[in-house]
């Protein structure tokens, strides 16, 4: 059993983990969008993850998919596919890094959500992590600059749909494997998505098929990080790490893209750093003091 620091520690890495793998699928993504539709995009997401899943537990699958929780699961599955497919469809209209920005609104959301339906502590410094960070992004996407137009509605969307599969996640804790929940999700996403293939498909050029293959096994292994920060630590702890991905999605726009970040990104992304190391710190001397 872990002692508190370490388990706050390890749930903390796991998030950074987490974001980190999904900020790269994220630009993978965008560079898909540019030649497909965006829907076609996130059904590479999920009928990869499904490929993947299915590979890695095919034995135990059918022991995997027994629950007592099916309808959980299912609402939670529907979340995370929302979130990826608001994200994706703001892909060709607004910048990585805006569209990161205005997304991760969620750690507010989170861990507000987590004490209203979890009981979880909302004290001044958690609550003061949380803030700090919120106004670094803010002074990267700085309202009013043009990046916030109709398109910035889904990236809104998205952080929505992503804070509920985040306390749905943290309310489960660890009542099924985490194979269960990937796949679950993987087929719930891929169920969805294929029923739009119709309308939307484009023959992948031979160029791209490695891609679209990867966008499944990246997307996968974010997942499996995201659910373990969940169940492993608080939501209202892990939460504002989720503003590091704001910082990788800064450089993969950059890297990928041209986009590149000017001196309020980097004002911005200072901000943030500093808040989430201030988390870290608190929270590590809190759970000590209560050793």
């Amino acid at each position: 059993m872990f002692a508190p620091a370490s388990r706050q520690a390890q749930a903390i890495l796991y998030m950074l983990l987490a974001v980190s793998v999904f900020s790269f699928m994220d630009a993978v993504a965008k560079t898909m969008a540019q030649h497909y539709h965006p829907m076609q995009v996130v059904w590479s997401r999920y009928t990869g993850q499904v490929v993947v899943v299915l590979c890695l537990i095919a034995p135990k699958l059918l022991q995997y998919l027994r629950t007592a929780h099916l309808g959980s699961h299912l609402i939670r599955s529907v979340c995370q596919f929302g979130a990826t497919a608001f994200f994706f469809l703001a892909m060709p209209y607004i910048g990585l890094a805006e569209a990161t920005a205005i997304a991760d609104i969620n750690p507010v959301l989170i861990t507000l959500g987590a004490a209203v339906f979890l009981g979880e502590k909302l004290g001044p410094r958690r609550l003061a992590g949380v803030l700090a960070a919120l106004i670094g992004a803010l002074i990267i996407i700085r309202p009013g600059s043009g990046v916030f137009g109709w398109a910035a509605l889904l990236p809104l969307a998205c952080a929505v749909c992503y804070t509920a599969n985040a306390l749905i996640t943290r309310k489960m804790g660890a009542k099924d494997p985490v194979w269960t929940a990937l796949i679950y999700a993987a087929l719930t996403g891929s169920v969805i998505t294929t029923a739009t293939l119709p309308t939307v498909w484009t023959p992948v050029a031979s160029e791209h098929l490695l891609v679209f293959l990867s966008i499944g096994l990246i997307g996968s292994v974010g997942q499996l990080f995201m659910i373990r920060a969940f169940i492993t630590g608080e939501a209202a702890v892990i939460a504002p790490f989720a503003y590091v991905g704001l910082l990788c999605a800064t450089f993969w726009g950059w890297l990928f893209f041209g986009e590149m970040p000017d001196l309020w990104t980097g004002v911005g992304a200072l901000v943030i750093v500093v808040s989430g190391i201030y988390v870290w710190h608190r929270e590590t001397r809190s759970a000590q003091a209560r050793d």
